[in-house]
């Protein structure tokens, strides 16, 4: 597969050295602004795809007149975010 450019990019010096202050060894810019680009895009994705998925839930709610109150879900987002530490510990 043919690869492609990006846009020459200008930006104001101390953006510039602010990104060269933070790459890896080894790592070079051209290859930071394209993981960073790469990361924004999976994000913008994921957003996207929790923004349509909180849509359809609405409508469900609104169709079927069932939906979970706010305390119950709060408590179940706390449980998750208690493994999840639980887990980073490890």
């Amino acid at each position: 597969m043919k690869t492609s450019s990006l846009p020459s990019l200008r930006v104001e010096p101390e953006l510039r050295s602010a990104a060269e202050s933070v790459l890896q060894v080894g790592e070079t810019l051209s290859g930071f602004i394209e993981d960073s680009i790469r990361s924004n895009i999976e994000r913008r994705q994921n957003q996207k795809i929790f923004i349509a998925r909180g849509l359809l839930s609405r409508e469900r709610a609104k169709e079927t007149g069932e939906y979970i109150p706010d305390d119950e879900v709060l408590a179940g987002l706390g449980e998750m975010l208690a493994k999840a530490k639980q887990q980073a510990k490890r």
